[in-house]
């Protein structure tokens, strides 16, 4: 979008869950352009404006209707636990698949948590990947075979169509949104103002039946601080290890119950996080870009930038810098 605000609207369903609904306004709502304009409009709509049954000890009043939905130009559906006839045979009641109906053609349509069946019972997820939360993959499956469930990962992103995991990552997937939108800077920024992490890949695990470690346990947290201090560096994983005092292998273990994946994984979504950074906010070569994010050399940042983002560095930067405040 051009010249206007990007307009999102949440739609609260029965039995909606607060803090998923509200997600998105407290993320988008303190999304502001470097010139202090605020960056997206959010609104709340309801099947019927009035009050909406939630899964706390209190109901909402929300005044908009579902017209709501023809003027979006992105569209979350939050978590919520009804019908019954959704959650028991994957199906939406009439007036719910009329609902989904008046969505306006080319908007962008996101899900937190098990909203993510609204949109499959609405067709909107065959033949393509999702996720949800993970408690509820199971179901999911067995009601929707055709869509390619990821049961593992914080969010999918698949272009028009987003899904995540349940509670935290919804604030994941709005951040990530913002930043698609507009930048690494405004995306950090309003995660700062939200006190959140600025990025979590959307292939991180989710974090399933993995034991909390023991609180005399060692963590690695003063290794990775340092490591993001020297991303620049040829790096190994035992100068890692010995940040903590540990042997390679403790430290590899420790490393993964923290964090979800392995110390090179995470090097590498750290790098090509600064590596998009540099792009958006320099001039500096595609080389120069590479040493300085530890990739070493151009062809290697090619290719694990083309992975992780699936565009090449040049595009990414030409996206960003002839075009930075599109929606």
């Amino acid at each position: 979008m051009s010249g206007s605000r990007h307009r999102v609207v949440v739609l609260a369903l029965p039995m909606t869950i607060p803090f998923e609904l509200s997600t998105p306004h407290r993320i988008f709502g303190r999304a502001y352009s470097a010139a202090g304009e605020q960056l997206y409009e959010v609104i709340t709509c309801t099947p019927e404006p009035g009050l909406v049954s939630t899964q706390a000890d209190f109901q909402l009043h929300v005044p908009n209707g579902p017209e709501e939905l023809e003027r979006a130009d992105t569209v979350i559906v939050p978590a919520s636990y009804g019908p019954p006839s959704l959650f028991d045979e994957g199906r939406l009641p009439d007036d719910l698949a009329a609902l989904f109906a008046r969505i306006r053609p080319g908007a962008r349509i996101a899900s937190i948590c098990t909203g993510s069946f609204f949109l499959a019972a609405a067709g909107l997820l065959d033949g393509r990947p999702a996720t949800t939360h993970w408690a509820w993959t199971e179901r999911f499956q067995r009601l929707f075979p055709a869509v390619s469930l990821d049961a593992d990962v914080l969010y999918v992103d698949d272009g028009d169509i987003l899904t995540s995991a349940g509670v935290a990552a919804g604030i994941d997937l709005c951040i990530h949104l913002v930043r698609r939108d507009h930048g690494a800077a405004v995306a950090n920024d309003t995660a700062r103002k939200s006190v959140v992490p600025p990025h979590r890949d959307g292939g991180q695990a989710q974090y399933i039946l993995r034991p909390v470690p023991e609180a005399e346990s060692t963590s690695t947290a003063a290794a990775r601080e340092w490591a993001l201090r020297h991303l620049g560096d040829s790096l190994q994983l035992r100068d890692l290890a010995e940040r903590e005092s540990m042997s390679v292998r403790s430290f590899t273990r420790r490393f993964r119950a923290e964090m979800g994946l392995s110390p090179g994984q995470w090097l590498t979504q750290q790098r090509v996080e600064r590596a998009r950074q540099l792009l958006e906010a320099t001039d500096r070569s595609i080389d120069l870009v590479a040493q300085e994010c530890g990739f070493g050399t151009a062809q290697s940042l090619r290719q694990h930038f083309q992975g992780a983002l699936g565009v090449a560095p040049t595009v990414y930067r030409r996206t960003f810098r002839s075009n930075g405040a599109r929606c």
